[in-house]
């Protein structure tokens, strides 16, 4: 019997997981690299700007001349002052109308009757922006801290109206069936077996928007005069200090990243039961 002279191909060699966790590491890094490389391009093209005489350095502070500015707001007392008044402003606002909105926007999303009752009213008041009762709160309030909360309030109320009626109107009338089978059959445990929980997304999608919305609208409140962010803003620009300008600026954006984040961390605690 003759013997096969064919010998098997020699199985490719595998480089060692070592060596290939080695060559991933750079790949899995390069989303941040590259958003640092971003950033400190965007610093430098600004530096550039007032260096280069393109732009007066009053009309645009240059990033080295910020942290000189910030450190004196600190020394002065008079960042602390600011941003202890706009979370005030902020938090009070932002609750208030979240809970206003989300509340009226769950009765009209389960009473139908409420809903036709509404409609006219919610299609005539809804298109008027919050910046546009500015005029009213400064009659009905004064410039005062009340007036600021009042702006903040009536932004964020819509957005978690209709957020809160559509994720009302959207859950499945089939877990409501369920639910009943299951001796849920009274208002009080529909609610707060079936439709909140099933609604949870949709509201808390309402309420991270709010989140920035308050943000903008206190900060065009404090404009008028009320202590805060804004007021300290149009002070620095009332006397072409653009470098306090541009730290204040700076401030919200930090404020509100950290304000994102601690909800994003509340959020998924709340739906960890959908994973």
């Amino acid at each position: 019997m003759a013997i096969s002279s064919t010998l098997a191909a020699p199985a490719p060699r595998q480089a060692p997981a070592g060596r290939r966790s080695a060559r991933r590491a750079p790949f899995r890094y390069r989303p941040v690299l590259l958003a640092a490389f971003g950033l400190l391009l965007f610093l430098a093209a600004w530096q550039a700007v007032p260096s280069l005489g393109l732009v007066p350095p009053t009309l645009l502070p240059g990033p080295l001349e910020i942290p000189g500015a910030f450190r004196r707001e600190i020394v002065g007392g008079y960042w602390l002052a600011a941003v202890w008044a706009s979370l005030g402003h902020y938090v009070t606002g932002l609750v208030l109308g979240s809970l206003l909105g989300i509340a009226l926007g769950v009765a009209t999303g389960l009473w139908r009757p409420l809903e036709e009752a509404t409609a006219w009213l919610v299609r005539l008041l809804r298109p008027i922006p919050g910046l546009a009762w500015v005029p009213f709160a400064i009659v009905w309030l004064g410039v005062t801290p009340a007036a600021a909360t009042f702006i903040v309030a009536v932004g964020v109320f819509w957005i978690n109206f209709f957020a809160a009626l559509g994720a009302v109107q959207s859950v499945d009338r089939d877990l409501i069936e369920v639910a009943a089978a299951f001796g849920h059959r009274s208002a009080r445990g529909r609610l707060t077996k079936v439709i909140l929980p099933a609604a949870a997304p949709g509201i808390l999608a309402g309420l991270r928007t709010g989140l920035g919305q308050a943000w903008m609208a206190v900060i065009a409140a404090e404009l008028f005069g009320v202590p805060g962010l804004g007021q300290r803003m149009m002070q620095a620009s009332s006397l072409l200090a653009t470098d306090l300008v541009v730290v204040y600026m700076i401030t919200m954006a930090a404020l509100y990243g950290a304000v994102d984040s601690a909800f994003l961390l509340l959020r998924n605690r709340v739906l960890a039961w959908q994973r």
